[in-house]
């Protein structure tokens, strides 16, 4: 009986549905680790092969060493791990703090300073993108790290999803804290905080990969070759180098790593945090 209700048709439904899903979404990572192997021969070969004839250790050395062999992918991809890291530390601090004062402290207005927040996101940002940029002149900050970082600090999602996450956090903990004359920045940095690692791991990654995909705002800000990021190195290599597959995907490769470290340190916080928000919710 265990067998039978264990392996049910729409289990079995679910389960192949799924397991197309997951093909689908590895294919163009197994695509890109394989063909960064690879030679451009190999890579146009048809059929396509998916297991490499030899690695070719020369596509990353063409990768890292960029088109003018300067070496400047090692800079891009720290201006990029400093920014990327930058914003997504500030949008946690900045967005926890926001979310346990709406969640958690009663006083005039904050319904609608909530709602002010959550307007901002109806806002696309290639609307503000000019006056961001012409405050970014005004105040000289263009071609600079404050200027790739000062206008994603706050992030009105950020402090939807804390505010959310705090709403059913139980109040009893912190009025308890408070009894024991703790003051308020010691109930949110020693009790508040470290019980928000689920939501907290889920902000990280989204604004880290965020910044780290992102090529509008410094394609305005960046003007020298040192000041860029990795999605503009990526895409100038591209452009340069058409004909070498094998470099462009190494390239991509290597670009990739820092998310995957990220994405698979923080796995363990996700279904954790599954599991409290429906006790919670339950």
């Amino acid at each position: 009986m265990q067998i039978e209700k264990r392996f049910t048709l729409p289990k079995i439904g679910i389960y192949l549905v799924l397991l197309v899903m997951l093909t689908f979404t590895l294919m163009p990572i197994i695509f890109m680790v394989s063909a960064s192997m690879m030679t451009s021969r190999q890579i146009l070969k048809m059929p396509y092969t998916w297991i490499p004839e030899g690695i070719a250790w020369e596509n990353f050395a063409k990768a890292i060493q960029g088109n003018d062999k300067t070496y400047i992918f090692v800079r891009n991809i720290s201006n990029s791990l400093i920014v990327s890291t930058s914003v997504a530390i500030s949008t946690v601090l900045i967005a926890s703090l926001t979310g346990y004062g709406l969640a958690k402290f009663r006083f005039r207005g904050r319904n609608t300073v909530f709602m002010m927040i959550m307007a901002t996101m109806m806002i696309p940002f290639e609307a503000i993108m000019i006056p961001l940029y012409m405050v970014v002149m005004a105040l000289r900050i263009q071609n600079s790290y404050i200027g790739l970082i000062l206008p994603f600090l706050v992030s009105a999602f950020g402090v939807f999803q804390m505010k959310q996450f705090l709403t059913t956090f139980p109040t009893e903990f912190l009025d308890a804290a408070r009894v024991d004359g703790m003051g308020e920045f010691g109930i949110y940095w020693r009790i508040v905080l470290p019980n928000c690692k689920p939501v907290i791991a889920t902000l990280l990654i989204l604004s880290f990969r965020s910044q780290w995909d992102n090529l509008l705002w410094p394609l305005l800000v960046s003007q020298s070759d040192k000041m860029k990021t990795i999605p503009q190195y990526i895409s100038s290599f591209a452009l340069e180098r058409s004909t070498d597959e094998g470099a462009m995907m190494a390239a991509a490769l290597l670009a990739s790593i820092p998310m995957f470290i990220l994405f698979m340190s923080l796995t363990k916080y996700f279904i954790g945090g599954s599991a409290i928000y429906e006790s919670r919710k339950g």
